[in-house]
This record gives C-alpha cells, sequence and structure tokens, in this order.
C-alpha cells in the first residue's frame, strides 16, 4: 500500500530558541523497579553536551525488549530509576557541540545500535555492531562524560538511560551517532516503526538469512517481530511459510503477512519440529526463533533441513540461559545465528529500506494494533504483556 506523506514541520512543532542551550522540564514514564508499574512524573532534561542531540518524542512503541527490562528478567541489567523505550521518531530540539548531520526542526529516528562510521565493525560489510555505539542493555548513562541526562524534578536525582534511547519521555538525550535524520514528508507514526521492530524481523530475513526465491521458512513467535519475518519472507518469494504460536487470534494477521501454515504446540501432540517435517519433507530451509524462548529456540533448529537449514535467534532471552544445542549437531548441515536489528547498519542502510516501505512494499498498518494516549502507557505494557497487542502507538 502507498502512504500519504506527512505536511512539513510547522513552526509551532519546532521549539524556539527559548529553550536551547537550558533544561528543559518534561513528563516521563519512569521505571522504578522490577515490574513495577511506571511512574508518569516530571522529570528534567539537561542540554546535549558533544555529539549529542535532544530530540523532542512524538510517538514511541512497546516492544519485547522493554516489557522484558521493565520486568526485570535479566537481573545484571537491572538499574533504576530508568527511562524505558526505544522504538520511536521525533523532532530535533538542538543539538550539541560537533553534530552537523542535523539541526533543530529535523525528523528522525532514534536507533539503539548506533553508528560512527569510523570504527572497523562500521568500515565493513554485512557488520552492524558499532564498536563505540552498539546497543548495550548493561549502558545506563551517556558515552561523553558516563553521566545521566535526566534527574528527577523533586529531588534532582539522576535517572538512568535505555538503550542508548530512552524514549518513554517527551524529551530525551541521544549520541548523533544513534540518531537518523528522514525525509520531513515522511509519516512519523508509521516510520516509526522501523526504527525497531519491523526492521529486526524483514532484515533478518533479507540481510542475515538472506532468503532465496523458491524457499520454505518456520518462524516461532508471532508478534511483531515474527510478523515482519513473514513480509520479508513473502517479498523474497518464498514458496510457503509457516508460523508457530501458542496464540491462535495471532493467525490472522499471520494470513496477512503472507503465513499459509499455522501450527499451535498447545494443540498437537507431537513436537513442533515433527510437524514441520510432516509439512515440509526434510524441514524448512530457514527458521526464525522471535519468542524468546529456549525450547522454542530448540525446536526451530531441529525443524530446519539437515544438510541446509539455517536458524536465526531474534527473540530476547533472560539469563542465565545457554544454547539448547550439543555441538555435535552442528556437523549435521545446520547452523545457527543471531540477528541484531536485522543485520541494518542504520545511518546508511536504513534511509533506502525506508523508502522502499512507503513506496508499498510493506504493509507497516498492519503492525499498529493499538493507538493511545502516552499517559495510557501502563495499559499499553499490559496488552503487550497478555498477547493482545502487536505495537501500540503512544502520542506524546
Amino acid at each position: 500500500m502507498q502512504f500519504q506523506l506527512s505536511k512539513p514541520t510547522n513552526n509551532k512543532q519546532r521549539r524556539n530558541m527559548e529553550t536551547q542551550g537550558k533544561v528543559i522540564t518534561c513528563k516521563a514514564a519512569v521505571a522504578w523497579g522490577a515490574g513495577e508499574p511506571l511512574v508518569m512524573e516530571d522529570v528534567k532534561v539537561d542540554p546535549p553536551q558533544r555529539l549529542e542531540v535532544r530530540l523532542r518524542i512524538l510517538f514511541t512503541s512497546i516492544c519485547h525488549t522493554d516489557l522484558s527490562a521493565w520486568k526485570g528478567e535479566n537481573e545484571a541489567q537491572r538499574a533504576y530509576p530508568r527511562i524505558l523505550g526505544h522504538e520511536a521518531a521525533g523532532i530535533v530540539e538542538s543539538v550539541g557541540e560537533g553534530v552537523e548531520e542535523m539541526m533543530a526542526g529535523d525528523h528522525v529516528l532514534p536507533i539503539f545500535t548506533g553508528e560512527c562510521g569510523e570504527c572497523r565493525v562500521c568500515k565493513r560489510d554485512g557488520a552492524n555492531l558499532c564498536e563505540r555505539f552498539r546497543v548495550d542493555p548493561m549502558k545506563k548513562v551517556m558515552v561523553t562524560d558516563g553521566k545521566t541526562r535526566f534527574f528527577t524534578s523533586k529531588d534532582n536525582k539522576p535517572i538512568y538511560h535505555f538503550l542508548n534511547t530512552s524514549t518513554f519521555s517527551e524529551y530525551t538525550v541521544i549520541d548523533s551517532a544513534c540518531v537518523l535524520k528522514v525525509d520531513p514528508l515522511f509519516p512519523l507514526e508509521k516510520i516509526s516503526l522501523l526504527s525497531c521492530g519491523v526492521s529486526t524481523g524483514v532484515g533478518a530475513a533479507w540481510n542475515v538469512a538472506d532468503i532465496q526465491p523458491a524457499s520454505t521458512v518456520a518462524i516461532f513467535g508471532l508478534g511483531a517481530v515474527g510478523l515482519a519475518v513473514a513480509e520479508g519472507a513473502r517479498a523474497r518469494g518464498a514458496s510457503k511459510i509457516i508460523g508457530i504460536d501458542i496464540n491462535p487470534d495471532k493467525f490472522q494477521l499471520g494470513r496477512e503477512a503472507g503465513i499459509s501454515e499455522f501450527i499451535n504446540p498447545k494443540e498437537s501432540d507431537k513436537a513442533v519440529h515433527e510437524r514441520v517435517m510432516e509439512i515440509i519433507e526434510g524441514g524448512v530451509e530457514y527458521s526464525f526463533e522471535c519468542a524468546g524462548s529456549i525450547e522454542a529456540l530448540r525446536e526451530a533448529f531441529l525443524s530446519t533441513n539437515s544438510g541446509v537449514g539455517v536458524t536465526v535467534m531474534l527473540g530476547v532471552h533472560a539469563s542465565p540461559q545457554l544454547l539448547p544445542i550439543h555441538p555435535m549437531e552442528l556437523f549435521q548441515g545446520r547452523s545457527i545465528t543471531a540477528s541484531v536489528f536485522g543485520g541494518f547498519k542504520p545511518k546508511t542502510q536504513l534511509p533506502f529500506f525506508i523508502t522502499q516501505c512507503l513506496q508499498g512494499l510493506l504493509n507497516l498498518d498492519l503492525f499498529i494494533s493499538h493507538q493511545l494516549p502516552f499517559h495510557d502507557i501502563n495499559k499499553a505494557m499490559q496488552l503487550l504483556h497478555q498477547g493482545k497487542a502487536l505495537r501500540c502507538l503512544l502520542h506524546l
């Protein structure tokens, strides 16, 4: 489908010069403890320092990485108070010293894994985990000075950052290497999805697995990332796509994304990989684990063809966990890998993908199941936690 283009930013949307270089007080949803409801409160946001950008967030949504962090599933990554969120779109309010590629008023996407353009990873084809600005769930302060840019308004207590972005706030400060400037005519509410989930899934199919025409695919977990894998596989000409999920309510959306066969593990007395083998003799060429489940990862691996099978891990797994694979099984011709942000280099490769989406290659509307005001963020978290939402777009 084709999207209608947004109108360019008007003067009301642009922050005037009065805020630049000054502390801004705004609303943010702050996590104070594992599993505790996010608290909507006033926070102070410092001006950007060298090579940093302060953004006005207009749209943000919640993905399972946020949900995992909110629940505190990985104990070593817990840090409170903290502002979560990483899938979003907004407008530059001001830039710090040395930022030349964008200016106040520019439309941008915050990207949780950056691209400096100078390190050996950024200079290498097929690699996207920048040495300096790669995604790091342990990181909670800015690179420049090791400090936060968020503080509580009441007692000036530091609030930690999350995944380079912290988009559950009306304003946030991000390293410029983690900010992508986009055409002001692009609809921010749509392309905000491309700052994480959709790009992660489609990129895994294209850049990591490199799905070939007429091949077969199995997708474990039909959330937003899993459906994005399906969209990517369909666009690449896959002959059959199998979807696996314990929630049958997701099957209709799966059909819209190109999935033709479905397996509900709760309704089968056979192992999932056995069911896959019944549908595709010998197993599929590609499988994708998008559920964050060790059991699903094992079944995804066994569902692939012995000789050419490739399994791509996309799910966020709780710690401590080990791969459920014996080393000798890799000699059977199956391989396994993982993908971050679909293998996309955010600054150099994502712009073309955005253009492809806006030209109708993918149906982005498929992924927006709910829209809510920012102050209903806890409701949005519960919708995702209960499996009732793909992406709940929050309007700030």
